[in-house]
């Protein structure tokens, strides 16, 4: 008992069990997941149940409504405005995707170059990603209207256009303009993070297809794209994902206008949720991206394992 007392005495003293805890590796994970998990399940898994359970009632601003099943989802699916609105919004991602991948990538491949100033011109790109959405769409708003926009006085003194052009009150124009706004926005977007995955690529894979008499289109082709598509596929993702549910945009220069023609899944919902007061038809309408956005991430999260295991 006398050794054990002494061994004690001058040994090492016992650590506190919150010491002990936090050389846990797991108890450590633990520990430093719990602060996100709560942020996560109070802003994003608690609103989804709530628009779920909004979404099967009648619910009103101020009524609680009662059960009345998928009555919602089939009074939006014949609701023609809703249509209208979910062919917008695959039109709306699908050519804003396009162009931005091709000219994001081109702008990359000019940024991966040597020139004097490649610092501020990588720099100067992320503007239009850096400035908020809101005050950027003004100024677009402006350019594009009818009577003082800097588009039509260019148009016009180039000898374009004989006459004023109403951008904002064409249904087709008004779906370009929004078109070229969010082009311009997540170019940058594009171009940095396909620019980050060109760096990745080693300079003697290059070089050794040059030598073997591979032109420039071939060594991009065979060489380059292989080694990028897995950052592409990424980047196209959260891309979709982020357009597809895009409401900053289209609310700020046409508010779904004119006559509801360039409603969006986001713009109509909030118009119909909160304009009206209608929230179990606005949960509906927001859901009905849901199964969407959810086979698209399925799709390229496996088209991305296969291209990462090959």
């Amino acid at each position: 008992m006398a050794v054990q007392a002494i061994t004690t005495t001058l040994g090492e003293a016992p650590q506190p069990r919150r010491q002990r805890l936090l050389e846990d590796e797991r108890w450590l994970a633990f520990f430093l997941i719990v602060p996100t998990m709560v942020l996560l399940g109070m802003f994003i898994a608690y609103p989804f149940v709530r628009g779920i359970l909004l979404s099967v009632t009648n619910s009103r601003v101020g009524v609680p409504g009662d059960f009345v099943g998928l009555a919602n989802f089939h009074k939006i699916w014949n609701d023609s405005i809703f249509r209208t609105s979910v062919y917008n919004t695959f039109l709306y991602t699908g050519v804003t995707t396009v162009f931005k991948l091709s000219l994001g990538l081109w702008l990359a491949m000019l940024l991966n170059r040597n020139f004097k100033g490649k610092a501020f011109t990588r720099a100067f790109i992320l503007l239009p990603f850096i400035i908020p959405t809101v005050l950027s769409t003004f100024a677009w708003k402006w350019m594009f209207d009818p009577t003082f926009s800097v588009l039509n006085w260019l148009l016009f003194h180039v000898g374009a256009i004989t006459g004023r052009i109403n951008w904002m009150g064409d249904p087709d124009l008004a779906m370009i303009s929004i078109i070229i706004v969010n082009i311009w926005r997540g170019v940058p977007f594009f171009a940095i993070s396909l620019l980050a995955g060109l760096q990745t690529i080693s300079p003697e894979l290059n070089e050794a297809a040059a030598i073997d008499g591979a032109k420039p289109w071939q060594r991009f082709w065979h060489v380059t794209w292989p080694l990028l598509l897995p950052v592409t596929m990424v980047v196209v993702l959260f891309s979709v994902i982020q357009t597809f549910a895009d409401f900053q945009i289209v609310y700020v220069m046409t508010g779904g206008g004119p006559a509801n023609a360039t409603h969006l899944f986001a713009t109509y919902a909030y118009q119909i949720g909160i304009g009206t007061g209608l929230l179990s038809e606005g949960a509906a309408i927001s859901l009905a991206m849901f199964p969407v956005l959810l086979l698209v991430v399925v799709f390229q999260l496996l088209y991305i394992r296969r291209v990462e295991t090959r």
